[in-house]
């Protein structure tokens, strides 16, 4: 279809189509977050025509799909990896239809909004370009108009807290990227062990395209809310076990204290 550079409307029958400002202003996001979105391939590429990218009904059902998931507590790294598992013909929002039960949030995070000088306020004199990249890089910060948006006020916290107790943001920033690749390792572990033992029976009806029954759903729904605090409590009780031990093990590398000397 050929639609004038106003954009929009089309002819009857066809489907509108958006030029990049259109989709943005419906959607309710600006321009530059939907790029930003599409540099994170969490929208699809547009369709060209010459140098004018063209935006469906598709993209705009996505971006609010986003928005969606982004209110239920969903961090942007979370949303792209539930469009990626589920990119083969069925959005998520096909997911949601399941009473939430597969696609309901684990995390709980609440997004923090900022200026440049409230940022700067957090980190002193650690707010260089290079910590700003890696840290955009990392998915901790994201670009919305003229703000950032840090993706979970108890990271914020934790990270104001160890700079303000001497570590360097750089380095903050290197252990959150160690912790996210062992913490991604643990997803993985505990995904396949639902997936195998949980989920069987409802990946099957997801390939065929049937329906879920209704006790399906609330058996699935049942299992995964009394899964996500054991999850976290399994989490939580290794790592403090781990922290035990190799805190005994570093003290036992320490010189033992001298004698105090004889009167």
């Amino acid at each position: 279809m050929a639609n004038d550079e106003s954009g929009g409307a089309g002819t009857p029958g066809e489907e509108r189509e958006f030029r990049v400002a259109e989709l943005a202003e419906a959607a309710g996001i600006t321009v530059r977050t939907l790029r930003f979105y599409r540099e994170r391939k969490l929208v699809p590429p547009p369709r060209r025509e010459g140098r004018i990218a063209w935006y469906n009904g598709h993209h705009l059902a996505r971006l609010r799909t986003i928005a969606a998931l982004l209110d239920r507590g969903h961090t942007l790294g979370g949303i792209a990896e539930l469009l990626s598992a589920f990119e083969c013909g069925r959005d998520v929002g096909d997911l949601l239809g399941l009473s939430g039960a597969i696609a309901a949030p684990w995390s709980r995070e609440s997004p923090v909004r900022l200026t440049s000088d409230a940022l700067a306020g957090h980190f002193p004199g650690e707010d260089t370009e290079e910590n700003l990249t890696a840290a955009l890089d990392l998915g901790y910060l994201a670009v919305d108009g003229d703000d950032l948006v840090h993706t979970s006020r108890r990271l914020l916290d934790a990270s104001t807290a160890l700079v303000r107790n001497g570590v360097p943001l750089s380095a903050v920033i290197a252990a959150g990227r160690e912790v996210r690749t062992h913490a991604d390792a643990l997803a993985d572990t505990f995904t396949t062990l639902v997936r195998r033992h949980v989920l069987a029976d409802v990946l099957a009806h997801a390939a065929s395209g049937a329906p879920l029954p209704p006790a399906e759903i609330s058996r699935v729904t049942e299992a995964l809310d009394q899964l996500r605090p054991i999850v976290k409590t399994v989490v939580d009780a290794e790592i403090s076990m781990a922290m035990d031990r190799r805190v005994r093990a570093e003290l036992e590398t320490w010189p033992a204290p001298s004698p105090p000397a004889a009167d």
